[in-house]
């Protein structure tokens, strides 16, 4: 996975392993009140989905695949 900060974003792509979670944690606690774009986000690790929980932010986009959009982040997307 890559973490890219964007001007209002934190956007995350490809596949999240655990040994991304500590990047993400990094960029959430650097920029407090960006928004997380999921839109490239292929698979996350449970670690990186506590993270997404945690920080309580809105996410932005609409990942591709389903099992990711409906169940693993279906009720952050649509509290």
């Amino acid at each position: 996975m890559s973490v890219t900060i964007g001007q209002d974003r934190i956007i995350l792509t490809g596949a999240a392993t655990v040994e991304d979670a500590e990047r993400l944690l990094a960029a959430l606690l650097d920029h407090p009140t960006h928004v997380i774009d999921v839109s490239s986000l292929v698979r996350a690790h449970l670690a990186v989905v506590q993270l997404l929980h945690a920080a309580g932010r809105p996410l932005s986009g609409v990942p591709q695949d389903n099992f990711l959009r409906e169940v693993v982040l279906g009720l952050l997307m649509n509290p």
